[in-house]
């Protein structure tokens, strides 16, 4: 079940005195061998030091609120006092620091891991640009600006503080700094970049040339990807790894993981394990009045964890997944209001219900050849009728207009478009996996582009609908105006409408096509691809004996239409993807081929849509009216 229905998470503690506490600790498990050797102060500065983070720990341990767990973790903070004060063994003091902070995170859950993998090259980017002056570009301390720094800053290439120190615990140290020393906070950052820089930063001891062999044992053993999330990868230290699968493999797998975060996301499209997992989280993290972290807990459980089942549940149970989605929407939506908790927690419980007949829908069972097939049929066809409308359309004006020789743009933008695709599916499946909030807002921008163009076509189309304004226009702009720059422009429209609809089926197949039933699914492609190329086929033959002025009347009007569909289609993508706010409407259907969402953004925007087209219809029966009478 939910985390959410665990006790004692409505009245979590806010976040900074527990980090700031384990932090802390972290760094008296780490340094303490600095300061205290075979019961003896080998570093009086690193002593005091000690003592005064030990000092410190519990002390903000003490200002935390009451829990049945808070007496516990100050006697603990206590005996660590007594340790550090008797100068006991280095592993005593690690042990009994490192356990605090576990149990202190236990008692007061804090966020402990990113929303999404980390980035290493966009970490190394930023550690190049903020840390490599102090820390050196290969880590090693000696940047310019660490000379006559007190104390100097640290090398990231040295072994043994790196074996004992968690990325988590660089992460805090960037959002807090250290306290009399020149590592300033870089809570200005945003907490992904810190994410970031902190896998980055932690990668030096772990050379790249131990990567391969990383890959290969995180490849070959089940059991060490069971035990490896994201929390984990970014919580534990690589002395925890060694002690349980030796250090020469956890030294390689260190290395891999720190380069490659992704490998650590679950795959599984048939748990939604992550979905839960980020709803409770995001759940707690709004009880606790955190409405910031909620939001990018809850938008990354559809991000990150529902939108890559989506394609797949859509081809099998599409009332399901409508329901799903319409229920993250409204539940983003009460974070975003200010809803109360108890309320969010209700919605998040309704979901996990979902959740549990989504995996039903999903399991490899219910995988038949029937529902591949009808699955494959349906998306291509639904998603390559919108861009074969606009794309023929275009070349039958071009065609009623003989320009013959403009023509081959247009092919070319939707050749280019599924040249594009494939290339598209070959990095998504060989190289890196496209996320969630890429595909959705791919989808999103390329939807409202599209939709202000077909506007602007619409309205430009309508005002030619009468023979005579068409006659003027031939006589006095034809010549000229279909030129170069007319011609590209007809290529990038026809490249974004076609590569929009690539981009989202191809997403689907892949989803379907690990299903099985490899036949099936290429079997209603076909079928799919047969009956677009009659539907074209009819729209080229039947535009051919229509007078010029319907041409033009019926062309505006498709126009039209599919300007009010994809700002639509549009909208709701970007709310997906978090860009815009998500206000349901209760009661209003849901009809996506006409790009109809319940939301109050989406159907406001297609109302200003189609007041735009209203308003531009008018003016052109007004202009058309004046020619009339001015000619007579």
């Amino acid at each position: 079940m939910l985390a959410i229905l665990l006790p004692g998470t409505a009245d979590a503690q806010p976040a900074a005195p527990v980090q700031t506490a384990w932090r802390l600790l972290d760094y008296v498990a780490v340094d303490y061998p600095g300061a205290v050797k075979d019961g003896r102060i080998v570093s009086a500065t690193e002593y005091a030091e000690m003592q005064e983070f030990s000092a410190s720990a519990r002390e903000r341990i003490t200002e935390l609120h009451g829990s049945a767990a808070k007496s516990g973790l100050l006697r603990q903070a206590g005996a660590l006092d007594r340790l550090i004060a008797a100068k006991a063994p280095a592993d005593a003091v690690e042990t009994a620091a490192h356990t605090l902070a576990a149990d202190l995170i236990k008692a007061y859950p804090v966020p402990l891991a990113p929303f999404v993998a980390p980035d290493f090259v966009r970490g190394r980017a930023l550690f190049e640009q903020k840390c490599a002056s102090c820390h050196g570009v290969t880590g090693d301390g000696e940047g310019p600006k660490s000379v006559g720094l007190d104390p100097p800053p640290i090398a990231f290439l040295d072994k043994a503080r790196a074996r004992e120190r968690s990325t988590f615990a660089f992460y805090q140290v960037l959002e807090q700094g250290i306290d009399g020393t020149s590592m300033v906070s870089f809570a200005d950052l945003a907490p992904q970049d810190r994410w970031d820089l902190a896998l980055y930063a932690g990668s030096f001891a772990y050379p790249s040339s131990k990567v391969a062999e990383g890959e290969r044992i995180w490849k070959s053993d089940p059991d060490l990807r069971a035990l490896i999330n994201m929390e984990k990868l970014v919580g534990m230290t690589p002395a925890d790894l060694a002690g349980g699968i030796g250090e020469a493999k956890a030294d390689a797998v260190i290395a891999y993981l720190r380069r490659n975060p992704g490998a650590v996301v679950p795959r599984n499209a048939g748990t939604l394990s992550l979905a839960r997992e980020r709803l409770g989280e995001a759940v707690t993290a709004y009880a606790r009045g955190d409405r910031k972290g909620a939001t990018n807990l809850a938008l990354s459980a559809y991000l990150d964890g529902f939108e890559p089942v989506e394609p797949m549940l859509s081809a099998r149970d599409n009332a399901l997944m409508v329901r799903i989605e319409g229920a993250m929407g409204a539940l983003r939506a009460g974070i975003a209001n200010g809803a109360p908790p108890t309320s969010v927690r209700d919605q998040a419980r309704a979901l996990d219900t979902l959740f549990g007949e989504a995996e039903a829908a999903l399991a490899p069972e219910r995988a038949s050849g029937a529902s591949s097939f009808f699955g494959a049929f349906t998306i291509l066809l639904r998603e390559g009728l919108e861009a074969l409308l606009i794309v023929v359309a275009m070349l039958a004006f071009l065609r009623k207009a003989e320009r013959r020789d403009v023509m081959p743009y247009v092919h070319g933008g939707w050749v280019a478009a599924l040249v594009a695709g494939a290339a598209t599916w070959a990095v998504a499946t060989y190289a890196v996996e496209i996320s969630g909030a890429s595909r959705e807002l791919t989808e999103g921008f390329g939807s409202v582009f599209a939709a202000l163009v077909l506007l602007w076509v619409g309205i430009w189309m309508h005002g030619k609908s009468s023979a005579d304004a068409w006659q003027r226009y031939i006589r006095e702009k034809l010549t000229t105006a279909l030129n170069a720059r007319s011609a590209w422009f007809l290529f990038g429209l026809s490249f974004v409408v076609v590569y929009r609809e690539v981009f989202e089926t191809i997403l689907f197949y892949a989803a379907i096509w690990t299903g099985g039933n490899g036949g099936s699914v290429l079997t209603g492609a076909a079928s799919a691809v047969a009956v677009l190329a009659v539907i074209a086929w009819g729209m080229m033959r039947y535009s051919r004996t229509l007078p010029l002025g319907k041409f033009f009347a019926y062309s505006s009007a498709l126009m039209a239409l599919l300007a009010v569909v994809l700002i639509g289609k549009g909208v709701s993508a970007l709310q997906e993807a978090g860009w815009l706010p998500v206000n349901p409407v209760a009661g209003f259907p849901r009809v996506e081929i006409l790009g109809l969402y319940p939301t109050t953004e989406g159907i406001a925007a297609q109302l200003v849509m189609a007041a735009l087209l209203a308003i531009g219809f008018g003016r052109n029966r007004v202009t058309a009216g004046t020619a009339k009478e001015a000619t007579a």
